[in-house]
């Protein structure tokens, strides 16, 4: 934790099992656990966080927390669903939804920080441990910045091997709703996407996504979003991406989900910066790719 030694407003905290940057600067402040390189917390000074995190949240060595925005790497959901060249890449039985990445140590590369923000890289470089599950080489970093008026996250994979390499893979951000029913997101209008409730069928979306009970999509774009849950808007724009996952478990999905109160569905849903289904990367050897996401707010008018 080099990188540390002369910060202002950082420090290696312990939260449970896990390790966790705690950074307390004037103008916000932010909680990322080590494992995961997982925020769950970002708040602008005066303000509640903009994510949100279960009530039930374990903070323990090997398990995914619940809530903030978990990285979903190198393959996205259940492995079976992925395109062939994902799936060509992964090995072994049990293999585990939405990659390793989540529940791998990170480890800190890089620390700036000014009185107005502050920036921050976490590297991946996958084990012999994940040998298991997954044939490919490849080097993750994960970028975050926090200011006053906004957070951004960019995820850049280098394939480090020989030959090429096939990717999925989500920021999968969980927004706070003071309401889930009189919650919309603006922007996919018109949009084609994947039901996967349905049996995957294709879909076009008819004015702004509201939510009706347990909601499972993937729309095949990623225009500049407008969320609005009730109490607040948020603005959402990706980059990298030509996918969007929109989710809600539903009440009877949260009955079955870990960490999860059962009637916490009412009061979140995820808005997933991606690249899903047919939006897999494929990158040829020592080539890069950033998927990225900037998140900022709007006050209701008074």
């Amino acid at each position: 934790m080099n990188h540390l030694a002369n910060a202002r407003h950082a420090r290696l905290t312990r939260v449970g099992e896990l390790d966790v940057l705690e950074i307390s600067h004037p103008r916000f402040h932010a909680s990322l656990a080590l494992q995961g390189a997982h925020l769950y917390r970002f708040a602008p000074a005066g303000d509640q966080n903009w994510l949100w995190l279960s009530p039930s949240a374990r903070f323990e060595l090997g398990r995914s927390i619940r809530g903030g925005i978990p990285i979903c790497w190198p393959w996205f959901g259940d492995p079976a669903r992925n395109p062939g060249p994902v799936r060509s890449q992964l090995r072994g039985s049990d293999i585990p939804a939405h990659g390793f990445a989540r529940t791998a140590p990170w480890s800190l590369a890089g620390f700036q920080e000014t009185a107005e923000d502050l920036t921050l890289a976490l590297v991946l470089e996958p084990s012999v441990n994940h040998r298991e599950h997954w044939a490919a080489t490849a080097r993750a970093q994960i970028t975050f910045r926090f200011s006053p008026s906004a957070l951004t996250l960019e995820l850049t994979t280098e394939n480090n091997g020989s030959g090429a390499l096939a990717i999925t893979q989500a920021l999968h951000t969980y927004l706070p709703a003071s309401g889930i029913e009189q919650t919309t997101i603006s922007g996919l209008e018109g949009v084609t996407y994947l039901d996967t409730l349905d049996r995957w069928q294709p879909r076009n979306q008819d004015g702004p996504v509201w939510f009706r009970g347990e909601t499972d999509r993937i729309y095949q774009a990623a225009p500049d979003m407008t969320i609005e849950t009730g109490e607040r808007i948020y603005r959402l724009t990706a980059r990298g991406s030509a996918s969007t996952v929109v989710w809600n478990p539903g009440p009877d999905k949260a009955r079955r989900l870990s960490d999860f109160p059962d009637n916490a569905w009412t009061s979140m849903l995820c808005v997933e910066t991606a690249n899903a289904a047919d939006d897999y990367r494929e990158l040829s050897a020592g080539q890069k790719h950033t998927l990225a996401m900037t998140l900022s707010r709007e006050r209701r008018a008074s």
